[in-house]
This record gives structure tokens, sequence and C-alpha cells, in this order.
């Protein structure tokens, strides 16, 4: 089990770059060389002691010194931005709070939909898996607001509703 101590002897990391360092010459690797390689859903990962970790969660158990039993989401929703301020513990259900917006919308804002029968537009949130009807809009953009002010109340980090 790789521990603190080692991940520190091994690498550096810089919290405001979110980047990892060699610290120790390896096999025709210099010090100071880049550490991570992006995985196939666009995450880097690092070889350590012949395991490989997640970039993302290597970050935080080198500032923080524990394994986190949540998942570890990207704020800003790059999933190469490994800066300690742009990572957040968050249960499966907040990690889905901060997805992008589908490739399906057509509106280009979340949370807003037309309604096909009336022409406005229609607002709505998921909450705990069930969908809240937030009212039908004129615009996509008041719908959106409607959205916002709902994702305001029900999705906070730090607690599931």
């Amino acid at each position: 089990m790789l521990t603190q101590e080692r991940l520190k002897e091994l690498l550096s990391y810089n919290p405001e770059t979110g980047v990892f360092v060699w610290r120790t010459r390896r096999s025709g690797i210099e010090v100071g060389v880049l550490v991570g390689s992006p995985n196939a859903d666009g995450y880097l990962r690092i070889m350590v002691d012949k395991k490989r970790y997640l970039s993302h969660r290597l970050a935080w158990f080198y500032m923080y010194g524990y394994w986190p039993d949540k998942q570890i989401d990207h704020i800003n929703r790059v999933r190469t931005d490994n800066r300690i301020e742009n990572l957040r513990e968050a249960t499966p259900l907040q990690n889905t709070w901060n997805l992008s917006i589908r490739s399906y919308n057509t509106s280009g804002l979340t949370g807003a939909s037309v309604h096909k029968k009336s022409g406005k537009w229609i607002a709505q949130i998921s909450i705990a898996g069930r969908k809240k009807h937030l009212g039908l809009h004129a615009t996509a953009e008041e719908a959106h607001i409607a959205y916002l002010e709902a994702k305001e109340q029900h999705h906070k980090i730090g607690e599931a509703k």
C-alpha cells in the first residue's frame, strides 16, 4: 500500500499547477520530469511502484494524507486540471451535478428544453434520481435561471439531498 511518505519521496506535487514531477531518478527518467499520461477517459494516471493511480486521487492523498472514500470531482470539469483548489470530494450523485451539457441539448443551457406542444421552455432538475418540473417559461434563459435557482437550493456539495 502506497504511503504519503513514499509518495513524497518519489514525486513532488505543485498544488498551484496540479503537476507532478519525479523527485528521484528512475530508469532512464531524470529528476524534474513531468509525470502522468491520459487514460481512455481523459484523466491523468501515474505509475508508482508498479501500480497505476489517477493523478487527482494522488494529489488528494499527497496534500491531505488520506485516500478519499468518495469520488474526487474536478470542479471546472477539466479532467487534467489537478490543482488542489479544483478538486473536491463528492458522492457519485454529487459528481453528476457537475456534468457538462449533453450533446443532444438544443438550447445550450442546462435544465432547459423545448416543450413541443406549447413551444415554451420547460425547466427541470434531477433531485435524488427523480426529475422535478420547474415550470414553463417564455425563453430558454428564463428556464435556465429557474434550473440554477433549484440547483443552488438542492445540489450542495457536502450534503446529498
